[in-house]
């Protein structure tokens, strides 16, 4: 019997619990750690530091009293007010606030799996309800997932299910279903695209609510994936969640967003499918399964991943400790765009390109001016007192001896690996040649360690 390819990670001489490991860690399944998370994580060693992420409770820094209550009543006027700046400012609160930031990792990739825009929607309180119903089932039941998003207005808006009725199918609906959501390209026809839309007739929105329309289904045979049968949208999730298709193409998506390109190979991502089958696609327990493996701490998946843009904002938030007080979430909304990732508007139904493509020419000139706007607090208030003092919070974690010690700790905490001193000598000249203050020089050379490539992977 052949050995698993998601054997559990266990630190060994060639693949030490390191800081690297750590950092990935909660890179990968978060958006970052603060210095205090990741010293307790190395201390405590890899299964309690993946225990913590899981039952959200890794947070040591910048986790707010009453955040739900809080959270609640920034998503409540966003949706009264149909503000979209608001509604990302909103979700982006709850990135940096939340105790359990798995949940909004996930939450993201569910939102480019089932991409969804604004542009089109044009109803901010339909994209909180779907946002809300990605959470509420990012860790569980994947068919659970499905079947509420078949009933979701905003999604049925933006694939025009109002549109197809009995005589009058609309396509659309029936072949992103297949081809992005469950099976993939080239596991079905053109005929199954037909039919499934003659099953999914009647599905439309009224009043922003969900409804069907029985004067509108076409509850005829249909023949679907070689299966005949009085389909309806019900049956055909049956259908498709029990294909292998569905679960091989889960199994890629979550090692897309946990995984550098290329860490699982094809026997591991078709074990994976497996073991998602035979678990009723449960989402949480193959994410567990991911973060504890070898393959997850393995030297080819460290700093293997093009960090995207939101977990990039947030990420260097986290990391240098700016909670108090924090950067302004609407401010932070308006930086994600120029970054590449807008919430709540992927570019298209297959939402965004992801991996090499978040590196643009004009998204990096982006992220160094975010990094440049963060560390001189012009995201805050704007007064003087907003700015961070980065070389204290150095010497505050015992690294501050000089400039490039307290440096070479950013390139640690922010970038997750050592960074040689002479690279740190040269980003501090050049920062000198700037001139300003020495704490406005010191926060200029960390804003150009965020803008170095290495910044840029997780």
């Amino acid at each position: 019997m052949n050995a698993s390819r998601w054997l559990p990670y266990r630190p060994n001489p060639g693949a030490p619990w390191d800081m690297g490991r750590a950092w990935t860690l909660r890179r990968r399944s978060g958006f970052a750690a603060t210095w205090d998370e990741l010293q307790r994580d190395m201390e405590s060693g890899p299964e309690a530091a993946v225990d913590r992420v899981l039952d959200g409770t890794g947070r040591i820094q910048g986790v707010v009293a009453e955040f739900s209550p809080t959270a609640d009543l920034l998503g409540d006027a966003a949706a009264r007010g149909g503000n979209i700046r608001r509604l990302q400012a909103w979700w982006l609160y709850r990135m940096l606030f939340t105790p359990d930031p798995l949940t909004e990792r996930l939450a993201l990739v569910w939102h480019n799996h089932f991409a969804t825009s604004q542009l089109k929607v044009a109803d901010v309180d339909a994209m909180r309800r779907q946002n809300a119903t990605i959470r509420r089932h990012a860790r569980g039941s994947f068919g659970e997932l499905l079947r509420e998003m078949l009933r979701d207005p905003a999604l049925l808006y933006w694939l025009d299910a109002p549109s197809n009725r009995k005589g009058k199918p609309n396509e659309n609906l029936a072949r992103e279903l297949m081809e992005l959501f469950t099976l993939g390209v080239g596991q079905f026809s053109e005929h199954d695209v037909k039919e499934l839309a003659r099953a999914l007739t009647g599905r439309t929105v009224v009043s922003g609510r969900y409804t069907v329309r029985s004067d509108w289904r076409d509850d005829e045979l249909k023949t679907i994936l070689g299966k005949t049968d009085r389909f309806d949208g019900d049956k055909v999730a049956d259908l498709l969640l029990q294909h292998p298709a569905t679960a091989r193409r889960l199994a890629w998506r979550l090692c897309q967003s946990f995984l550098g390109e290329g860490v699982a190979d094809e026997p591991a991502l078709s074990e994976l499918a497996e073991r998602l089958r035979d678990d009723g696609l449960h989402v949480g327990r193959a994410v567990e399964m991911i973060l504890r493996s070898e393959r997850f701490f393995s030297a080819r998946n460290l700093h293997a991943q093009v960090s995207e843009p939101v977990p990039f904002v947030i990420g260097t938030v986290r990391s240098l400790e700016r909670f108090d007080p924090p950067p302004s979430t609407l401010l932070l909304a308006e930086w994600t765009g120029p970054l590449g990732q807008e919430l709540f508007f992927p570019p298209n139904v297959g939402g965004w390109p992801v991996g090499r493509n978040w590196l643009s020419g004009r998204s990096v000139v982006a992220r160094a001016n975010y990094a440049a706007a963060l560390v001189n607090g012009r995201l805050n208030a704007g007064s003087a007192a907003d700015v961070p003092d980065l070389r204290a919070l150095a010497a505050r974690h015992g690294r501050g001896k000089d400039s490039v010690d307290a440096l070479r700790f950013f390139g640690d905490l922010a970038l997750g690996r050592p960074i040689e001193a002479a690279t740190c000598r040269v980003t501090l000249e050049k920062s000198a040649r700037e001139g300003g203050s020495g704490p406005e020089r010191f926060n200029r050379a960390v804003a150009l360690l965020l803008s170095l490539p290495e910044a840029q992977l997780t």
